[in-house]
């Protein structure tokens, strides 16, 4: 993936990931290609649909590498954030935007919105399981 001086590209993609329960749940977030200029705000929509209380996930995935968390929220009104980047799970609008302030070229990169089942115990192995 290769931006121009001065821009970001970043591609947005869903990606569903669930430990334990699957009928019926989803995420929902905008795909495709985005290019915005150094140091403007970026906000990538996250909305989920489940029966069941999640805990929620960002990965980025920069060019040449594989997907690495981001950042994570278990509850309702955690805010997740690092490296400037910040998401709070609200579960009134079921969703988990993540946003950044002011993006730098070495912000483009694949970011995926994910969430996995806290029932089951096993929510913390989905780190890793991209």
């Amino acid at each position: 993936m290769n931006s121009s001086p001065g821009f970001v590209t970043v591609v947005l993609l869903s990606h569903f990931l669930s430990l334990g329960r699957t009928y019926g749940d989803s995420v929902t977030q905008t795909e495709g290609p985005v290019t915005i200029p150094e140091r403007e705000s970026l906000t990538i929509n996250c909305t989920y649909s489940t029966t069941w209380t999640p805990t929620l996930f960002w990965y980025v995935q920069y060019p040449g590498e594989g997907p690495q968390l981001l950042l994570k929220a278990l509850k309702d009104k955690e805010k997740g954030s690092h490296k400037g980047f910040e998401a709070t799970y609200d579960s009134k609008s079921t969703s988990f935007h993540l946003e950044k302030p002011s993006v730098q070229a070495s912000d483009s990169a694949v970011y995926y919105c994910a969430l996995s089942d806290t029932v089951t115990g096993t929510a913390g192995g989905a780190e890793h399981k991209l």
